[in-house]
């Protein structure tokens, strides 16, 4: 064969592969939700499937001999054949505006970091690239419906899992831990009016324009211009549950449930994405994380949620925003249906569930199947790509666009394809 025909097999060979991928990546480029905002429920420490949203036989796990299985007694919801555990009484009746997917699973060491970073940014950790994360990817592409807002705020403690990467500082986030006083440093002193704050920022400006492009320097200057931006009672006023009605406030129930409030108002506010954290005070002295006996008090952790999702989705509708936002209640990875020494539960990344509601989709209770103990992914598994591209494209964003770090192109998921059947 001479260099001639060399080239044009080739080419020949290369196009008729590029129909083949294109043709699979221009269906799943054509799924697109309607979602304007994501509120991204954090329940790290690991929730166990098969006593929440994967319930499967009942097990014991005290005295001899022990019988792998669910905890609680499972009881029925609003979709035909799908149920759930006792303790998400609340959470039932709704199951029809809600999917748990429940045969989400990585391969990544089960251990609470490594984890945690691989849900977050969609990648394993690396060692020349920090990968940004689904709520950074979201505020670089959709930015915030109102420009008086930030498009990313977490609620919780900062960690580079949940920070931008390579993006830079302009699709980080604003974070908090007191929901009662808001972000600290947003609240300008009593003499410091806006116009002495617009002097302030001026002289900042000048100092700031000899920082190269791309520099430490010049990120820490775009970050105090953000905040500057922000700063004043225009911003904080969101944080003020107390405008909300009080029995509005009691139905999402404690600490965790005023967190969700103020995502709902933040989403209100125009927020793109706000990253709600579960269970900070260690409700049950563990949190998920249900190693031995920390699972005694397994219940609390589930009724404290429950409360809370059912009255975020109800509040959501009220406010003729449900459609329009995305609830995702994600953790690290699962539990195993077998028990530990002392009746707990260890580390599980098979197989375990994540759950969807909201944001326009085509719910059904339940998608995907796992054996009888829930430790097999038996039908329609979703890997964490496949997660994030499901949540991406539901906003709207294409999961396979490329981002750039530096001159290197980054796909916005490794591979994900959404799920088709939730649009």
């Amino acid at each position: 064969m001479n260099r001639r025909d060399f080239l044009a097999s080739s080419i020949t060979l290369a196009a008729t592969g590029a129909t083949g991928v294109s043709a699979a990546e221009k269906k799943a480029a054509t799924i697109r939700g309607r979602a304007e905002a994501c509120i991204f429920i954090w329940l790290g420490g690991g929730m166990g499937q098969i006593d929440t949203f994967d319930p499967k036989i009942k097990g014991v796990n005290k005295g001899t001999p022990r019988k792998a299985g669910s905890i609680y007694d499972a009881i029925p919801t609003a979709v035909t054949g799908v149920r759930v555990c006792e303790h998400l009484k609340q959470t039932a009746p709704l199951m029809d505006r809600i999917t748990a997917i429940r045969t989400v699973h990585h391969n990544v060491i089960d251990e609470h970091a490594f984890a945690t970073n691989l849900v977050h940014t969609g990648r394993v950790t690396s060692g020349n690239v920090v990968y940004p994360s689904i709520g950074s990817v979201v505020a670089h592409e959709r930015g915030a419906a109102n420009p008086s807002v930030p498009a990313y705020i977490l609620i919780g403690y900062p960690n580079v899992s949940r920070g931008p990467g390579f993006l830079g500082a302009k699709a980080g986030y604003v974070y908090l831990t007191d929901t009662n006083t808001g972000p600290e440093g947003f609240t300008r002193p009593p003499d410091v009016d806006e116009s002495r704050a617009q002097r302030r920022q001026q002289l900042l400006n000048a100092a700031a324009t000899a920082a190269p492009t791309g520099s430490a320097v010049a990120e820490y200057a775009a970050t105090q211009r953000e905040a500057l931006r922000l700063a004043g009672p225009a911003f904080m006023r969101h944080f003020n549950l107390h405008t909300e009605p009080a029995d509005l406030r009691a139905s999402y129930g404690g600490e965790f449930g005023q967190r969700c409030l103020l995502a709902r108002r933040l989403v209100e506010a125009g927020v793109r994405f706000i990253e709600v954290s579960h269970n900070l005070n260690f409700l049950n002295g563990t949190g998920w994380d249900v190693h031995n006996k920390g699972i005694e008090n397994q219940h609390r952790l589930i009724r404290e949620l429950d409360m809370a999702l059912s009255a975020l989705i109800q509040d959501l509708e009220k406010k003729k925003l449900f459609d329009k936002t995305l609830i995702v209640v994600a953790t690290e990875f699962g539990r195993p249906p077998e028990f530990d020494g002392d009746g707990g539960r260890g580390h599980q990344g098979s197989t375990f569930t994540m759950v969807l509601a909201g944001g326009g989709l085509k719910h059904r209770g339940a998608y995907g199947v796992t054996d009888e103990l829930s430790k097999t992914i038996v039908e329609k598994p979703v890997s964490i790509p496949d997660f994030h591209a499901t949540v991406h494209a539901a906003l709207g964003i294409d999961p396979a666009q490329e981002l750039f770090d530096g001159p290197r192109p980054v796909p916005i998921t490794d591979g994900g394809r959404p799920i088709a059947e939730l649009f």
